[in-house]
């Protein structure tokens, strides 16, 4: 994974959170569902990534 989309999902994971609590806050659930979801996408992001990593690392 690059640098660049390491950075790209743990921003997209932060805005999550964000977004999340902003959900709590003001009372929508809408908000906070995006935000979980976003959370989620990055998180999946990081698996995706990783596991290139390691299949590269296993091919080299």
């Amino acid at each position: 994974m690059t640098t660049e989309d390491r950075v790209k999902a743990t921003i997209k994971n932060i805005e999550g959170k964000a977004q999340e609590m902003l959900g709590e806050i003001t009372g929508n659930p809408e908000d906070k569902a995006e935000g979980q979801v976003k959370q989620d996408e990055a998180k999946v992001e990081h698996i995706v990534e990783n596991t290139k990593d390691e299949a590269k690392k296993t091919i080299d």
